[in-house]
């Protein structure tokens, strides 16, 4: 185990670790993914007989999709990771086309013909959901707005710029309420969500997502930091932010018995952040 919770502490760095410590960190050679027994992830065979279990090697060498890129989430794990009703998350991935509704996809796809969602998909979700947080706001009026903030700012893929953090999101939200047509009061609780949900958001130097903080038990308020989805850590599944720890595991381990205390002694971690990922997995169920 000492193997083990060397190679966790290293994948995984200490909570608030900067990006550019973290990429220092990861760029060592000669280590892989975490063990299937520790992430729930798939697995290769035979990699690593020291560590006495199977694990995954992340290629991306010759790779022509970036990992952010790849259909990877169907959409009621989208969904659920995101606490988004299925059938808004479809909605807004296939558009609607019914007699008294209809409106063409607010997000594109990261491949048009397959029905997975790829990460930069969820950070987009995400994203979105703050410009929903007031009823009463059409969806064909939201994707209008978006397409014409594009084409003023110069922005591909707005929902997932780097732009929204700074004067660009400013921007963007002062001429979404003028085409939309927010009341003030309306206006401060947009305001306020959506920046709550940009912090939830973490880019590399180049202005890709590479991290989601997903839970948000108040959808207005601030999201928790120590649960995280990342393209690189467990196929992108939800893990503890420290140690990356599958919040299914950990949730699947106390129904089984075990207690928080034993669980955080075990991995490493405190009672909160275990408490905080079985909390997430039942918000999530």
């Amino acid at each position: 185990m000492r193997v083990v919770s060397e190679w966790l502490s290293y994948r995984c760095g200490p909570p608030n670790e900067t990006f550019k410590a973290a990429e220092r960190r990861r760029s060592r050679p000669g280590l892989f993914s975490m063990p299937r027994a520790l992430c729930g992830c798939a697995i290769l065979k035979g990699i690593d007989a020291g560590l006495g279990h199977e694990v995954q090697v992340m290629k991306s060498a010759g790779d022509q999709v970036a990992p952010q890129d790849r259909p990877s989430y169907t959409m009621a794990e989208a969904a659920r990771y995101l606490s988004i009703p299925a059938q808004t998350i479809r909605a807004w991935f296939l558009g609607l086309d019914y007699p008294r509704q209809h409106f063409k996809p607010v997000i594109r796809k990261a491949v048009p013909d397959n029905r997975r969602l790829s990460f930069s998909n969820l950070v987009e979700a995400h994203v979105l959901r703050a410009l929903r947080t007031k009823h009463g706001i059409s969806m064909g009026d939201v994707r209008k707005a978006i397409d014409d903030v594009q084409d003023r700012l110069g922005i591909d893929r707005l929902l997932i710029s780097p732009k929204l953090s700074a004067a660009g999101g400013r921007k963007f939200l002062d001429l979404y309420f003028k085409l939309i047509g927010v009341p003030t009061s309306g206006q401060i609780v947009i305001r306020s969500a959506f920046e709550h949900h940009l912090e939830a958001v973490v880019h590399d130097p180049e202005g890709v997502p590479v991290r989601l903080y997903p839970w948000m038990p108040d959808p207005l308020g601030k999201p928790r930091t120590t649960i995280m989805i990342d393209p690189l850590v467990s196929f992108g599944t939800p893990v503890t932010a420290y140690r990356g720890i599958s919040t299914a595991v950990l949730t699947d381990m106390v129904d089984a018995g075990l207690s928080l205390d034993d669980l955080a002694t075990e991995y490493g971690l405190s009672s909160e952040e275990v408490g905080d990922a079985i909390r997430f997995e039942s918000a999530a169920a």
